[in-house]
């Protein structure tokens, strides 16, 4: 390579050099070359400080060299300057800088397009006002007249707009005004070329700045939407969809602007909503949410649903070349695809009442149009509720009427069409539920599998108001048909028809819960013939179904006859997994569920499963740092599902899981886990380290300093919002060894209350469960340590009192409250600014179950009378609402 340059001398390549680097990436994007070796070569060529001159020589000058080679090197050189554009010298830099200018006028418009990319990641890296050039040389292209400099320039401004839109909107030294009011004029002027390319890319730059909305848009907004309203109709479809997109940001993030023209609007957007380019269409159909989501008037929407609504159920009928259409043909004797096997990601335990749960309703994970205007339908129901049903049921049965399979399509799109309605409209459509689910019950044995499935989907919508009708024998019959005929489904020869129907089983369970009991040995051998049934993809499904069922039902599942049909089946694919097949994950999630159903009943199952869980923690901890001595690559999601399952162990065989704990060394591997720098794994593991303590807190006693010092470092405020799961599930955890330790938490004790305290402060920011185990905590170690906390009190008193009060009654609220009671009898008179949150607190309590916490809240109310100077008492009571007030009166003040 050449040596390194001297200010003020020329940049030559070596031909040496410039040769191997050439091979190397005609090598590189040859299909059938060997690209580990070549990558690590070209890494290699990286430690020399002036690789990237050749990358751009090659780009910019090897005019003789195939494109597809100069876009290679054009493409290393973007990645290359991405990590080390700032450690370049600045005579290297600036060489990089000349090359890459004279390219964005090349009559190759791939080149244009690379160098586009390439030139935005150095103005991430190095700033616009480190490069005057780079803005003149786009001035003078976008002025220059020349299609193919005036396409290479605003490619370029398109691309840095996109990644970084704020960085035109700064004062530049040397520049009268900013960029972007340079440019803003000479874009819109842009909407009335005859060329596509460049209307395209100048509306797609425009687009980029609305959520940003610098003040050079804001001041040309008319002009603005004046040239969208020109360009609505352009001949070109990819423009049309970028209208779209346009107007869909501007009704979200500034809907004034468009107030004046929205009847307009929305008569554009119903057109487009049916544009015989679907991506145009699906963009339209965005702008329906986007409107709604955005809490724009109703009422201007009220009076073209008559027009809207059949468009959106028309383009709910699948299209003729939608992937589904070649999906629904698999029959479960078609083994399973790679890429049908989606990737899948475990949701680390989590304690509390708060955990925000993914909730995929539908059955097809691909957007299209089809799913975005049952979105919008659906979102329209919210809004419009039963005022939409008169455009729409007409429609719905009209389709369903016609049994023709020419058809078929339609009638799916109506089921698909009630689903989508059937919460948002359920006040209208309830008093017809019974006849809507007797129609909807033979459609689960249609012909059609699409049908079949979108009727499963559909059903479990319902799920909800067809439980709460068992109250009655005719509502118990029509949720055993229901019941019966999901099942049914369960057992389809069809693939996507399992899916659906294990998905909505799901959902009923979850809605069914103790409804389900007298029917678990039909639904347990249903769920056992799929097993044997089911492949891979399907089968992951089938194991969340059981996990929901034995989530649903608890205990009853505890029955020999039950756990005889149950258990075999799972221990058997149990066996057959090895430790690195990704198939385990589902079943360690499945286990977890049944051993909490199960308590002490899964006593018999349970010591193989701990020893496993323990040796795919133990051989992932290895894998980390040395994959070949693991035997199989690192991935965290077997040790999250491990440790997640012994939580399900700890919490239902309790102290049953004592003598596991103590022939294995998982003392010692949690440990490691609590300090892991994957968050996903510490939340885990600390769910584990309170269940442990809980159950057999002996066992952690050896390490309890360092289990404790751990979980107080997860409550520093810094990282606080990053990892608020983590933080929340140390809390809890500390809390617990509280309560089991005793005095032996003091070392602690004063870290861990300065960072709950500013939690309990500003609750706002964090989640419900945070808040709650944080008050919690707090007045555990304030029951436990109270010489330590209570002279802290008036620091934290108030806050601390408004979120027990929010607490629901248990007996962690128990233990808050003798906390509480302790303190105040140490300090009283840190507490005595605080008399009315303390009033308030006491009265969240419907009932205090323990007689001598009763007692203990009675004394320190009736001491408080007696302390303060007369009438003081009367005067804190009159501040307090009367539901409060009427409250208070049963602890005899």
């Amino acid at each position: 390579m050449a040596a390194v340059t001297v200010d003020g001398v020329i940049w030559q390549p070596q031909e040496d050099g410039l040769r191997e680097i050439c091979n190397l990436l005609e090598q590189q994007i040859s299909p059938n070359s060997d690209q580990h070796r070549i990558y690590q070569q070209l890494n290699h060529y990286t430690q020399f400080p002036d690789i990237n001159n050749y990358l751009v020589f090659i780009f910019a000058r090897a005019e003789g060299k195939p494109v597809v080679i100069r876009q290679a090197a054009g493409l290393l050189l973007k990645n290359n300057l991405r990590k080390t554009f700032n450690s370049m010298s600045s005579s290297y830099q600036n060489y990089v800088k000349s090359e890459l200018l004279p390219c964005l006028g090349l009559s190759d418009r791939y080149i244009r397009s690379t160098v586009g990319t390439i030139i935005s990641a150095i103005v991430q890296e190095g700033r616009i006002f480190s490069w005057p050039e780079l803005l003149q040389a786009l001035v003078q292209c976008l002025d220059s007249n020349d299609l193919n400099h005036m396409e290479g320039a605003l490619d370029t401004l398109s691309k840095v707009s996109e990644d970084i839109p704020g960085e035109l909107d700064l004062d530049v030294l040397g520049l009268a005004e900013r960029p972007i009011n340079i440019f803003m004029p000479r874009l819109l002027k842009f909407f009335q070329s005859p060329h596509t390319l460049l209307r395209r890319f100048a509306l797609s730059t425009i687009n980029q700045f609305i959520v940003y909305m610098p003040t050079a848009l804001l001041m040309s907004m008319d002009q603005y939407l004046q040239g969208l309203f020109a360009l609505a109709n352009d001949p070109a479809a990819e423009v049309r969809k970028l209208v779209c997109s346009a107007l869909v940001q501007i009704v979200e993030v500034r809907r004034a602007h468009l107030l004046p023209h929205m009847k307009n609007v929305i008569e554009y957007m119903m057109q487009a909503n049916k544009d015989s380019d679907e991506e145009v269409a699906l963009e339209a159909c965005e702008f329906w949410s986007a409107y709604c989501d955005g809490n724009a008037p109703p009422e201007n929407l009220r009076e073209f649903l008559p027009r809207l609504i059949p468009i959106l159920l028309s383009n709910m009928s699948y299209a003729d070349d939608d992937e589904s259409l070649v999906d629904a043909e698999d029959d479960e004797s078609f083994p399973d695809r790679d890429q049908d096997l989606k990737p899948r990601f475990h949701s680390s335990r989590f304690h509390g009442n708060d955990e925000n749960e993914e909730n995929d309703d539908d059955v097809v994970n691909i957007w299209n149009l089809r799913k975005c205007s049952a979105a919008a339908l659906d979102i329209f129901s919210n809004v419009f509720g039963d005022d939409i049903l008169p455009y729409l049921m007409p429609l719905i049965e009209s389709k369903l009427a016609n049994t023709s399979d020419s058809v078929w399509k339609e009638r799916e799109a109506a089921v698909l069409a009630l689903g989508a309605v059937a919460e948002g409209c359920i006040n209208g459509l309830y008093p017809h539920l019974s006849q809507i689910i007797t129609f909807l019950i033979p459609l689960l044995d249609d012909k059609f599998p699409l049908i079949r499935s979108i009727t499963c989907w559909t059903l479990s919508r319902f799920s909800r108001f067809i439980v709460q009708g068992t109250d009655n024998k005719k509502g118990q019959e029509q949720f055993e048909k229901v019941l019966m005929g999901v099942l049914r489904r369960i057992l389809d020869t069809n693939k996507r028809v399992q899916e659906a129907a294990c998905s909505s089983f799901a959902t009923l369970e979850e809605e069914a819960a103790e409804e389900l009991v007298l029917h678990l040995e039909v639904i347990l051998q249903h769920l056992l013939c799929a097993f044997g049934r089911y492949q891979r993809r399907n089968l992951r499904i089938l194991y969340d179904a059981i996990g929901t069922l034995a989530d649903a039902v608890g205990a009853e599942l505890n029955q020999p006859k039950y756990l005889e049909i149950l258990m075999p089946p799972l221990i058997s694919k149990w066996q057959q997994l090895s430790n690195s097949d990704k198939d385990l994950f589902p079943l360690l999630e499945c286990f977890t569920s049944i051993a909490q159903a199960l308590g002490p009943g899964f006593s018999q199952f349970a010591e193989p499963v701990f020893q496993r869980c323990v040796i795919l923690i133990q051989t992932q901890q290895l894998a980390k740092v040395d994959s070949v001595s693991a035997g199989c690559q690192y991935d965290k999601e077997f040790v999250v599902c491990s440790l997640d399952l012994l939580s399900g162990l700890a919490e239902g065989l309790g102290s049953g899981i004592e003598k596991m704990v103590i022939q294995s060394n998982l003392r010692d591997l949690l440990l490691q886990c609590c300090m892991d720098d994957l968050s996903d794994i510490r939340q885990s593991a600390l769910a584990l380290l309170g269940d442990l303590a809980r159950v057999c807190p002996v066992h952690l006693h050896p390490r309890l300093s360092e289990f404790l010092n751990v979980a107080a470092k997860q409550l520093n405020t810094s990282g606080l919002i990053e990892n608020i799961s983590v933080a929340n599930n140390a809390c809890w955890a500390i809390g617990e060894m509280a309560i089991k330790f005793l005095k032996e938490v003091s070392p602690v004790v004063l870290e861990v209350v300065s960072s709950l305290v500013p939690i309990l402060q500003k609750p706002g920011d964090l989640n419900k469960s945070l808040i709650e185990n944080s008050a919690i905590t707090l007045g555990r170690l304030g029951w436990i340590c109270s010489d330590i906390v209570s002279p802290h009190m008036e620091h934290f008193m108030q806050s601390w009192c408004m979120a027990l009060s929010f607490i629901r009654d248990d007996v962690e609220k128990e233990h808050a409250f003798r906390g509480l009671c302790v303190m105040v009898k140490t300090n009283p008179s840190g507490a005595i600014n605080s008399l009315p949150h303390i009033c308030i607190a006491v009265a969240s309590w419907h009932e205090i179950r323990s007689p001598d916490l009763h007692s203990e809240v009675c004394q320190v109310l009736s001491g408080y009378k007696q302390f303060l100077p007369e009438g003081a008492w009367e005067q804190c009571l009159s501040t307090l609402d009367p539901g409060v007030r009427e409250r208070l009166s049963k602890y005899q003040v």
